[in-house]
């Protein structure tokens, strides 16, 4: 990879140890060496390990014509046998240059190269790079088995042309038998400078002294490898095939040149790229060329979009150059990794009810699109979304706003107000980068907002308004209107008529039947009872009418959810309008706040309603003396949901402990099942449950609202 290189672990593809392969001895099967992956096809070795793998003798010059070995190359899957058969031999010889092989006793050789041909394609992770040796690297060496715990780390101490010579320090493993052969891994230049040649050892029959050399082997360097390999005719296994087939590749070396023409600035932001694509690079200051840089924007998808994150505070004329060339290869993605991580954590903490409606958002803001993995999960899906090509709805010049993007904006809208704005300024981001104009990524976001709107008014239930002002003991004055969805519709009654509890019964229920006919399958109306605030307790989930033949009664709360609503509380506060807006944006992601005690009093609710500015939900358990003005104080308040129970005074409501722990959306039908229950099961049911509800998205009829005074 060069000055780019993949960071390796512990069952990384990238890890230099899969690089390493075995060379067995053909007698007992042990690693008799090491060899180094050097094409898809070929190890390379020195010629003494396949000596002592077929038994002969270390500096044996025959070539061993029709030896098969078998050689076993590591992975992050296992380790896989091949056979192999050496095809370039270049046995140990003097380095006087005169023939024979090295001398007993001869320190240092020449030659010693084998390379060796396998049948099938190796299994392990691609060659390495291939770098010249330097005195001062640290490199690390692996015993023939490749075993991971194998490793001993030597420093280069001196290097020429044809040796280089290393120490290990007192600690850890040293270089020793059947290390020979294998690469020398440095680190730093994220490449293999040589391989293992022989170790220095102190006599067998002495007394160990500290005079006697410790931890120094020596190796050929790459170098010589090189040189030699030429000469012999395998130079073309050393070649590596140029890819530069990519149209990309040559304009952004060119814009990184004009751009980047400092070596330190372009080391900044190649460090910047590395760093955010988790790649690894050289330590010692050294920079890529721009043919180099230009290569890792078009093989690492992500590299482009983090150069243009690093670089837009410095140059936003060059991010727009490098974004349109980058349109020329199949390579790039739209984000950067650090965009791509924050949007998939923000939606993968998403509660599970809001990431199934996501699909749904997507269809929306893409129709065109035909088919989205929206089963694979989230990286799956993020991946597709980023390959589509933004919407046309740019003006002459403006950069289109990529699919992905106009998708976001229209699943922010289906999230809490917390989980939205982060959205939003994810989106924002993302478009600054790309430079497009704040104007069409408003455009987008107000079309998620309209169809926001839209969706809640055909996914919320249908409803019947009732407005009821009392006239008298049992005579009301009665006007109706029914919601699709769409608004309310005034409905016809009797005008200056007075109607009883159970006239009014008739009229609603007549009307629900009306509804019922209309309304989707499944879906039952909800009965809003706007009432005055002195009303609130009226039982209007109690009036019922029997049909004419006295068969099936009717009663309004059991058969169909209904809460009560007074708009005179909030329209004469309006300083807690705002309120009612930030605590319904919260009804699904706050939890119920119980205001309970015999001597709870309306200041402490002030108080607390204060303090909990997200509470959506309120249960009230109190004195029958202290409740109403309680229950008023928390609707002045605009808290948008509050339930209480009508009954007799107890210390616990039996009501409100059955349903306050419900979803806050389910709430006005477990409160109809709950009055249901009351009906054939009194004693066990005894609560008289009471729902306000007042979602401020759905709009109101124009009321003639009685005079209250003011409550706070």
């Amino acid at each position: 990879m060069g000055w780019f290189r993949a960071v390796s672990g512990t069952d990384d593809a990238a890890d230099p140890r899969f690089r390493v392969a075995s060379v067995l001895d053909a007698g007992d099967g042990k690693a008799a060496g090491a060899a180094v992956v050097l094409t898809s096809h070929h190890l390379l070795t020195c010629a003494h390990v396949v000596n002592d793998a077929l038994g002969k003798d270390l500096f044996d010059d025959s070539r061993p014509e029709g030896a098969t070995l078998r050689v076993q190359t590591h992975g992050p899957s296992g380790a896989q046998l091949h056979e192999a058969q050496p095809v370039h031999w270049l046995p140990p010889r003097r380095l006087d240059g005169t023939d024979g092989p090295p001398g007993r006793g001869e320190l240092e050789w020449a030659g010693d190269l084998a390379v060796l041909r396998v049948s099938a394609e190796l299994g392990c992770p691609a060659p390495p790079e291939f770098r010249p040796m330097r005195v001062g690297q640290s490199v690390r060496a692996w015993h023939g088995s490749a075993l991971s715990g194998s490793y001993a780390d030597v420093r280069v101490k001196t290097c020429d042309s044809r040796v280089g010579y290393l120490d290990g320090a007192l600690s850890g493993m040293a270089i020793g038998p059947a290390y020979s052969g294998g690469p020398l891994w440095s680190d730093a230049e994220g490449a293999v400078v040589g391989l293992v040649a022989a170790c220095m050892l102190p006599p067998v029959d002495q007394v160990y002294d500290s005079r006697h050399v410790t931890r120094r082997s020596w190796a050929i360097p790459w170098q010589r490898i090189e040189a030699e390999l030429r000469a012999a005719g395998a130079g073309a296994l050393l070649d590596r095939p140029v890819r530069d087939d990519d149209p990309a590749q040559a304009v952004l070396a060119d814009l990184l040149a004009n751009v980047l023409p400092a070596p330190m600035f372009r080391a900044d932001y190649a460090r910047a790229v590395a760093e955010r694509c988790g790649l690894g690079h050289p330590t010692d200051g050294s920079a890529p060329t721009p043919e180099e840089f230009a290569r890792i924007l078009v093989t690492e998808e992500r590299a482009l979009a983090a150069l243009t994150e690093a670089l837009r505070s410095r140059d936003p004329g060059a991010v727009s150059a490098l974004i349109a060339a980058g349109k020329l290869s199949a390579v790039p993605r739209l984000l950067s990794p650090r965009e791509h991580d924050r949007l998939l954590a923000q939606l993968t903490g998403l509660p599970g009810e809001l990431v199934d409606l996501l699909p749904e958002a997507v269809r929306a803001a893409l129709p065109l699109v035909a088919e989205l993995p929206y089963d694979a999960g989230f990286p799956e899906l993020l991946g597709r979304l980023e390959q589509l090509s933004g919407d046309s709805r740019s003006g002459p010049g403006e950069l289109r706003v990529p699919g992905l993007l106009r998708a976001v904006e229209f699943m922010a809208v289906l999230c809490p107000p917390p989980e939205r704005a982060r959205l939003r300024l994810w989106a924002d981001g993302v478009a600054a980068r790309l430079g497009l104009p704040p104007s069409s990524l408003r455009e987008r976001r107000a079309d998620a907002d309209e169809w926001a709107l839209g969706r809640n008014r055909r996914t919320r239930p249908p409803r019947l308004l009732v407005h009821l002002v009392k006239a008298g003991a049992d005579a009301f004055h009665l006007r109706l209107w029914s919601d699709d969805g769409m608004g309310p519709h005034r409905a016809p009654t009797e005008t200056g008529r007075r109607y009883s509890a159970a006239e009014t019964a008739e009229a609603v229920l007549q009307l629900l039947e009306r509804l019922c006919r209309t309304a989707p399958e499944g879906v039952r109306p909800v009965v809003e009872v706007l009432l005055d605030r002195d009303c609130l307790e009226l039982p209007v989930d109690e009036w019922e009418f029997a049909d004419p033949d006295g068969l099936i009664p009717g009663v309004l709360g059991a058969e169909y959810a209904l809460v009560v609503h007074c708009p005179e509380l909030l329209r004469r506060n309006e300083r807690f309008l705002t309120d009612w807006r930030h605590r319904w944006d919260r009804l699904e992601s706050s939890g119920p706040l119980r205001i309970t005690g015999p001597s709870t009093g309306v200041r402490e609710v002030y108080g607390k309603l204060l303090d909990r500015r997200d509470a959506a939900r309120v249960s009230v358990e109190v004195s029958a003396r202290a409740r109403m003005e309680i229950i008023q104080v928390c609707l002045a308040m605009g808290v948008p949901v509050v339930l209480w129970d009508r009954g007799p005074a107890h210390e616990v409501s039996h009501a409100v402990q059955q349903v306050s722990e419900s979803p806050a959306r389910a709430l006005p039908e477990q409160v109809r099942s709950y009055r249901a229950k009351t009906l054939h099961r009194p004693a066990d049911h005894p609560g008289r449950p009471v729902l306000a509800w007042a979602d401020p998205d759905r709009a109101l009829p124009e009321l003639q609202l009685s005079e209250p005074t003011e409550l706070i």
